[in-house]
């Protein structure tokens, strides 16, 4: 049995898409005969705080699930000032450099990406000791920032497109999440791409459809940031009476959408906070007729994990987004898509909406079944990972 070291900014028990999608990772690698550790910070996503149990520790080591857990210290904040949020990210860079270049890891190491300086230091480090690098990315930083507007062309811009390149051309092997991460990782380096999409793995259920009622519930669940831009989206969505937006999740627009709900308890939106993942997922089975997936702007490379994990649920999905996933989401006919920030339009969808039966529900999980297989794509990458 060999071994492999992944390294993470994000792991369980933390939520969200970035937790999830390592630990599935993980397990089925564990599942094909590799011995598998984990580095990543002490949890803290999404709420900026160390959680509870973890709390006065500068690192913590634990088996979980037959994986082999190490947390190491990091500054936590889930702050919406840049420097905070830099100073975070180094801290974790920090401490994880500390460990690889004082601990034996094994010779083959994953990293994900992003956050750009956590791959990094982790491609720097593991580089500097002579390891195989399979770097996993997810998003194009800083492109992705720049198409959000929250990234400028400057020096400091300008300086991170430096370190992606350096990790796309020290790495021995790069998964991307999308075709467009694979073309856009070929043209900054000669480094063997592999398409790796965000499937999810769970056990299917038969699928009933909603719950006996006259109300069509809209659902979004996911993370509440900037990216997503909920509480813009609740200020210029116009439901129908027998429509509601059921939000579920957590992040830093939390505070401002609670408020928003408050002020305006008539729209009917309505925050139910954040489950567990089998709890969201019998709440999406049982009480959903269509899933809610926006992003402020189209992003060049963002494939939204929930496109996968909605359809293997069987709910029809209302995209706003574009690009890569849109074409997806038309291409296995999964939903409607929308442009970003056309909310006329979206609202015009709304308000066309009829209740979803488990025929249409069944036929999405069909084809997500057959056309989103994680099993499936994970015998490529664990061939892939072996012969390095």
């Amino acid at each position: 049995m060999q071994d492999i070291l992944i390294i993470s900014n994000y792991y369980p028990p933390e939520t969200g898409a970035a937790a999830n999608r390592i630990e599935t990772l993980a397990h089925g690698l564990h599942d094909k005969g590799w011995n598998i550790s984990v580095l990543c910070p002490l949890p803290n996503y999404p709420n900026g705080k160390i959680f509870q149990g973890y709390q006065g520790k500068m690192k913590h080591k634990s088996v979980e699930k037959d994986i082999t857990v190490y947390r190491t210290w990091v500054f936590p904040s889930n702050s919406k000032n840049k420097v905070v949020r830099l100073i975070s990210m180094l801290s974790f860079s920090f401490s994880l450099s500390l460990f690889l270049l004082f601990t034996k890891t094994p010779k083959k190491v994953i990293i994900q990406s992003p956050p750009l300086f956590v791959a990094f230091f982790g491609v720097l480090m593991n580089k500097f000791k002579g390891k195989k690098i399979i770097l996993n990315v997810s998003d194009l930083w800083p492109l992705a920032g720049k198409e959000l507007g929250v990234m400028h062309e400057s020096f400091s811009y300008r300086m991170l497109e430096k370190i992606e390149r350096y990790n796309y051309k020290n790495a021995d092997l790069v998964l991307g999440q999308s075709e467009e991460i694979c073309t856009h990782v070929r043209e900054r380096a000669a480094t063997k791409t592999v398409l790796y999409r965000n499937y999810p793995k769970f056990q299917l259920q038969e699928n009933a459809g909603a719950e006996t009622s006259d109300k069509i519930h809209v659902v979004y669940a996911g993370l509440l940031g900037v990216a997503q831009g909920i509480v813009t989206l609740c200020k210029n969505i116009r439901l129908p009476e027998n429509v509601i937006l059921d939000i579920y999740g957590n992040g830093a627009e939390k505070t401002e959408l609670l408020e928003f709900i408050k002020e305006n308890p008539n729209k009917n939106i309505h925050f139910h906070g954040e489950l567990t993942r089998t709890a969201l997922h019998e709440v999406l089975l049982h009480k959903a007729d269509y899933a809610l997936i926006p992003l402020v702007n189209r992003i060049y490379g963002s494939v939204p994990s929930k496109i996968f994990e909605m359809a293997h649920i069987g709910l029809p999905i209302i995209y706003i987004a574009g690009g890569e996933g849109g074409d997806l989401v038309n291409e296995f006919k999964l939903g409607k898509v929308i442009t970003p920030q056309e909310y006329e339009s979206l609202n015009e969808l709304l308000a066309t909406l009829i209740k979803t039966d488990s025929t249409a529900r069944k036929k999405i999980q069909d084809t997500a079944q057959e056309s989103f297989s994680f099993d499936r794509q994970l015998e490529q990458i664990n061939e892939e990972i072996r012969i390095l």
